[in-house]
């Protein structure tokens, strides 16, 4: 019963709440290592690959590739854009540094006070 009533809240989320489910989302999207490995040859090959390119890079099927780029999507440290036939992978090095940076922030403020 907690559960809907939250869902049905009528205002909206606090800053905070909107930084914990980023949070979950990242962290998520990056507990997995191929996920973080893919994020790390993207930065190594100047922020932008096509599927194809990075899936070469792995030994995973490319249907687990496919499921690790949306989920990378889905957190927001990726974005993609349709050229033609091809699909370009591009990181968003900004989100990545912003989420960690307010992660950090909760735990420097803690530290502070100590």
């Amino acid at each position: 019963m907690l559960n809907i009533i939250m869902l049905n809240r009528p205002f909206p989320k606090s800053r905070a709440e909107t930084e914990l489910d980023d949070f979950e989302l990242v962290f998520s999207a990056l507990s997995h290592e191929d996920r973080r490995r893919i994020l790390v040859v993207l930065l190594g090959r100047g922020g932008q690959m096509t599927a194809g390119e990075i899936v070469q890079r792995f030994t995973s099927s490319w249907p687990t590739m496919t499921r690790h780029l949306h989920i990378l999507e889905h957190a927001g440290l990726i974005v993609v854009e349709k050229r033609g036939r091809e699909r370009h992978y591009i990181l968003q090095a900004k989100r990545m540094s912003k989420v960690l940076q307010s992660w950090n922030q909760y735990f420097s403020e803690v530290e502070n006070e100590s």
